[in-house]
């Protein structure tokens, strides 16, 4: 099949790039003439594990296309997918269409013959709607199918999640769009990804609602987490012993700094604005997004607290800025928060990050880089670990400990074990590891060096 693909940011790219692994040819088109001619090139603007070599590999075989003539990729299109960014509207968290409106205008101007526009952009319920208006009020006499095929993609995971998804969502009631998506999909059959086929409006929030959960989930065990280390619980085990039960799961119970990235906090949001508006107000989500924002917060006051309640004149050496691992994406992420509260709190900062650093830098100012993990730990008063990349998992602890001033570890994503790092004697603080107030026993041999209380 012919495909189009407005917008070669991170869903339009990886979405054509596996459509086009599939065996379908695709032009992935860009207002952006700069972003095009580096695609053309080879030059993939985001890090996304594999995505640069799946690119290379399908624009040889010609089966990917980069262009900035709307005109020519839509008319030979069977399928138009439309996957510009919805960042997240100032003043009110709405979802912000103005880029989805836009492409559908552009897209009802030149097209000819039947047409399967397809929103891929994650949008409020009743998008699809004003898109449908939008089209037939520039071509009233359009021959066209407005469906609603939202994304599931883990940063980090796309290609993956892609190529082996647990469903495919196609919102239509249109049974020649039907077939065609399902056309579009049907390299998947072996696989056996199911196809659910809905209402416009239900797949819309069915991608809104799927990540409300997890953000729920994620907000969930970081609060047990911290109630966790007023008892002298441990959250991890906590965590493993609700996993287990598979009405729950294991995914996403994870504590740590709090959710950020490109999805969970803007499409929360704008959910919270689509249930205020509809009048059903959904109150569990409007206290996950609260709840989250304030986690970031009370992570630099745990860093303080590790550092005698001050770390004002202190160098701290930062490991991880990004919101994930295998991502560069900093948007809402964490260090976002956390840093910026340490500078204000008079600290010195030193950051390391495997794929951020460009990124990051035009958002932390006063931040000073390093080129790798033990550079940035030179002479530092403690380390903090907020992002979970591979790289930082097994680090030379007896050179960790010479490197820093004081042998301060804060590991906001609980990648190392306490017993551990107690004996090689760092003072170290996780989340969600307490001890009891009051409670100075050891918590293992005590004839190794035990871990400095952890304070809250």
């Amino acid at each position: 099949m012919k495909v189009a693909v407005l917008g070669a940011g991170y869903v339009g790219l990886v979405s054509g790039a596996c459509f086009a692994d599939f065996g379908h040819v695709v032009t992935c088109v860009d207002t952006d003439a700069g972003k095009i001619e580096a695609l053309r090139r080879g030059r993939v603007p985001i890090f996304e594990p594999g995505l640069e070599d799946l690119v290379a590999r399908n624009v040889g075989a010609r089966r990917l296309f980069f262009s900035t003539d709307l005109r020519e990729a839509v008319a030979k299109a069977e399928v138009v997918f439309i996957a510009v960014g919805t960042p997240a509207r100032h003043g009110d968290g709405h979802a912000d269409l103005t880029y989805v409106y836009q492409a559908a205008r552009d897209v009802a101007a030149v097209m000819s013959g039947f047409k399967v526009v397809v929103t891929k952009s994650t949008v409020p319920v009743g998008t699809g709607d004003e898109v449908e208006r939008v089209i037939r009020s520039v071509r009233p006499d359009a021959d066209v199918a407005v469906v609603s095929n939202p994304e599931f993609l883990r940063e980090g995971a796309a290609i993956s999640d892609f190529k082996r998804p647990d469903r495919i969502v196609v919102g239509t009631d249109d049974a020649r769009a039907e077939a065609v998506m399902r056309e579009l999909y049907r390299p998947l059959y072996l696989n056996q990804a199911p196809i659910l086929v809905t209402s416009r409006r239900t797949a819309e929030l069915t991608k809104y609602a799927g990540n409300a959960f997890l953000a729920t989930k994620i907000t969930f065990i970081n609060e047990i987490a911290a109630l966790c280390e007023q008892v002298g619980a441990d959250v991890q085990d906590v965590a493993r012993g609700i996993g287990l039960d598979n009405r729950i799961g294991s995914k996403f119970l994870h504590a740590g700094p709090g959710y950020g990235g490109s999805c969970f906090p803007k499409d929360t949001a704008a959910l919270i604005r689509t249930a205020r508006e509809a009048g059903s107000p959904v109150r569990i989500v409007e206290t996950v997004l609260a709840v989250n924002e304030a986690r970031k917060a009370a992570m630099a006051e745990k860093v303080i607290a590790a550092c005698g309640g001050s770390v004002a004149g202190l160098t701290i050496a930062v490991l991880g800025l990004t919101f994930k691992p295998n991502t560069d994406d900093m948007r809402d992420a964490p260090s976002l928060v956390i840093l910026p509260a340490l500078q204000a709190a008079g600290a010195r900062l030193r950051a390391y990050d495997p794929e951020g650093r460009e990124a990051a830098a035009q958002l932390l100012p006063d931040v000073d880089f390093a080129d790798d993990p033990y550079a940035c730990l030179e002479g530092a008063d403690a380390l903090v670990i907020i992002t979970e990349w591979d790289a930082f998992r097994a680090l030379d602890l007896e050179r960790v400990k010479s490197l820093l001033s004081e042998p301060i570890v804060v590991d906001l994503r609980n990648i190392y074990q306490p017993e551990l790092m107690a004996r090689h004697g760092f003072r170290y603080v996780g989340v969600g590891r307490g001890t009891p107030s009051g409670d100075s026993s050891p918590p293992t041999d005590s004839t190794q060096p035990v871990a400095a209380k952890e304070r809250v």
